[in-house]
């Protein structure tokens, strides 16, 4: 009788959790196929992060991209666009340009790493597309990002 209770307890329980995009992607990116898109995701760190009003990569950030790049390298056949983002701060105008500088900055690092500068492509999204929404350091520090998309 409790195997039984419990069987149904933990039925209701699981039928009860919900799964977020990140746990759906996580399993989905688990099993992905070599190569592709979440693959990259999966076993590399496909982003960047800035500090205020800069585009200058740190160290943390160029081991990163020396592991995009080493991916990029071995799925020669894929191509990938950088995404330049920013903080919700300051004037759209402004902040395309910086997310420009951003993306720039890390598609010239991974070129400069032996990656083919014909297989990347950069978009700056300035403060049009967050990464997280609200407010506070810890918020605007999600959205100074460079993303590396495959393609």
């Amino acid at each position: 009788m409790k195997k039984a209770l419990s069987s149904i307890a933990l039925g209701l329980l699981l039928i009860g959790c919900e799964c977020t995009d990140t746990c759906q992607n996580v399993d989905a990116n688990a099993s992905a196929t070599p190569g592709s898109p979440g693959h990259f995701k999966y076993t590399v760190k496909d982003r960047v992060f800035f500090n205020f009003d800069s585009a200058t990569l740190s160290a943390d950030d160029k081991k990163s991209l020396e592991a995009q790049a080493g991916w990029l390298k071995v799925y020669s056949s894929t191509t990938a666009t950088v995404e330049g983002k920013c903080d919700s701060r300051g004037t759209s105008e402004y902040n395309l340009a910086l997310g420009a500088r951003r993306a720039n900055a890390v598609e010239k690092q991974l070129v400069k790493l032996g990656v083919d500068k014909n297989r990347l492509k950069t978009i700056s999204y300035g403060k049009e597309k967050l990464e997280v929404v609200g407010d506070g350091e810890a918020v605007h520090a999600q959205n100074r990002v460079a993303i590396t998309v495959i393609n």
